[in-house]
């Protein structure tokens, strides 16, 4: 029976940015996380977590030789780092924030 798990129990992330770009690398702990990962991180889902603090489109890399996957995320700083009201302008907190993500595993 399935149950749902946030990603923090799967992995670990690593955020930053370029200019109005926020890039998350999200690397699973194994590789039978990791292909629960590439099915379940979608870009959908990320879009969706994300709401409007994301207002361009996502991309996502698959990285199998280090079982991770690449979260690219266009506009989604307000502007960046010299332009943008938020309190995370460089995007370090994106990582952090797509771990509260919910996936199902068996």
């Amino acid at each position: 029976m399935a149950k749902k798990v946030q990603l923090r129990e799967l992995a670990y992330a690593r955020s930053g940015d370029k200019g109005d770009i926020s890039d998350i690398g999200l690397m699973a702990f194994n590789k039978e996380n990791y292909e629960i990962l590439k099915k379940q991180v979608t870009v959908e889902r990320v879009k969706a977590h994300f709401g409007d603090m994301v207002k361009g489109e996502v991309k996502i890399y698959e990285m199998p030789n280090i079982n991770a996957l690449e979260i690219v995320m266009y506009q989604a700083l307000g502007g960046g780092a010299p332009r943008t009201l938020r309190y995370d302008q460089t995007g370090k907190s994106m990582g952090n924030a797509l771990m509260r993500m919910e996936v199902e595993v068996e």
